[in-house]
């Protein structure tokens, strides 16, 4: 059943709750985890509770995260043991196939690798600390901060934005000069070729 989003009253341990994606940028997940220490001391409590999670209930009354998985370990990897979450939709009551369908059919999964490629549903890792990294997708993350696209409630608009700058800027000079990277980064998205993503803020000139 939809509901409006509640916030559960009780939290949720992070270990526990699932993705629904494979890939995170690592670079993002630090930036996350140097935000909460410079907080935890002086607003840890307000922090966490600014910050609910998205969850669907599946199967077996699973949590299953379907967006801020680089805060979610960000904050495992900063020692905190549970948050709050909001609850999307309750599909605990379906079988797994028929969970999994309108899980895919509301655009709540991402199962694609880091290099942009479609793997299977079971690849999607049980746990946030499984989730490996896809460099782009930090590129993605630092482009939007930069002023390269608006940020949009599309879902897994970030991964639209890593896949095309995947194509165009070669993975060695992304590890090597991020910065510069950025820099083309923020060329290509004021261009037409990206005029069709979620977000776009260039020009008609």
């Amino acid at each position: 059943m939809i509901q409006d989003p509640e916030p559960l009253l009780h939290p949720r341990a992070i270990a526990d709750l699932r993705p629904t994606q494979i890939t995170v940028g690592l670079r993002e997940v630090e930036r996350k985890r140097q935000e909460w220490r410079q907080r935890a001391d002086r607003e840890g409590p307000d922090y966490l509770g600014r910050h609910m999670l998205p969850v669907v209930l599946g199967p077996k009354d699973r949590a299953y995260l379907i967006d801020n998985h680089h805060l979610a370990l960000a904050l495992h990897l900063e020692g905190v043991k549970h948050v709050l979450v909001h609850v999307i939709a309750d599909l605990s009551a379906l079988a797994r196939p028929a969970f999994i369908t309108f899980m895919d059919n509301r655009n709540w999964l991402h199962p694609f690798d880091a290099k942009g490629i479609r793997q299977d549903y079971d690849d999607i890792p049980k746990k946030v600390t499984d989730l490996t990294d896809d460099p782009y997708r930090s590129l993605a993350g630092a482009l939007r901060r930069a002023g390269g696209y608006a940020k949009v409630d599309t879902p897994y608009a970030e991964f639209l934005w890593a896949d095309f700058l995947r194509r165009r800027i070669k993975p060695g000079h992304l590890e090597s000069h991020f910065g510069q990277a950025l820099s083309d980064a923020l060329a290509f998205a004021n261009g037409h070729d990206t005029a069709h993503l979620p977000g776009w803020a260039g020009t008609n000139d």
